[in-house]
């Protein structure tokens, strides 16, 4: 009588992990459509401003001193210029379905980024009046351009220098407020250092 010996081996599976670079998806979609969701809030804040008379910046339309310068404008402006795109990210995120804040918080910079070059061109086509006058900075007329009818202004200098003031200060509260309103689109719990939940899921995929 011949007995056969089953032998069983025992194979241990090895998985290798890159080491490279971890992709992150980019939802041009949601990008796009919170991009003009936010150029939308702003020309309505805008406006709002115009009809309250909280658009008025000084002499002119011009701010030659800041204390010129209405509270309400200031309120205004800030608040447009946040609440715009905070409006934005929302959107961006909600369309693309992200959950985690990361990539979240990506969107909502890049929604900022596709928005920026539109309101570039809206603002250089004469729209600035509907954004209630703080990004006129941005396609401002040269200091050193001498007006058709007259000599320069000597407060030409200041003008620039104000208006430029008031255009980086509306545009940063905008990316700002992208990633704000992308981060509270995920739903993920806003905190700046990590959770033990968080550490422990990142100990588990790693």
């Amino acid at each position: 009588m011949v007995v056969r010996s089953t032998q069983i081996e025992a194979v241990e599976a090895v998985v290798v992990r890159s080491e490279g670079w971890t992709v992150w998806p980019v939802s041009w979609s949601g990008i796009w459509v919170g991009a003009l969701s936010a150029l939308a809030a702003a020309v309505i804040f805008g406006l709002i401003g115009v009809a309250i008379g909280a658009h008025q910046l000084g002499t002119a339309g011009q701010i030659t001193k800041w204390s010129e310068v209405t509270r309400a404008s200031v309120v205004v402006a800030v608040l447009a210029a946040f609440l715009a795109f905070v409006i934005g990210g929302w959107v961006s995120v909600k369309i693309a379905g992200i959950h985690a804040a990361e990539p979240a918080a990506l969107h909502g910079a890049i929604t900022w980024l596709v928005a920026l070059p539109l309101l570039c061109a809206l603002l250089a086509l004469g729209a600035g009046n509907a954004f209630g006058g703080w990004y006129g900075g941005i396609v401002g007329a040269p200091i050193w351009i001498i007006p058709a009818n007259g000599p320069p202004d000597p407060n030409a200098a200041v003008l620039a220098r104000n208006a430029a003031m008031a255009a980086v200060t509306a545009l940063l509260l905008g990316l700002i407020g992208g990633v704000l309103g992308s981060w509270l689109a995920s739903g993920q719990r806003m905190t700046l250092l990590p959770s033990r939940e968080d550490i422990a899921r990142a100990e588990r995929a790693g």
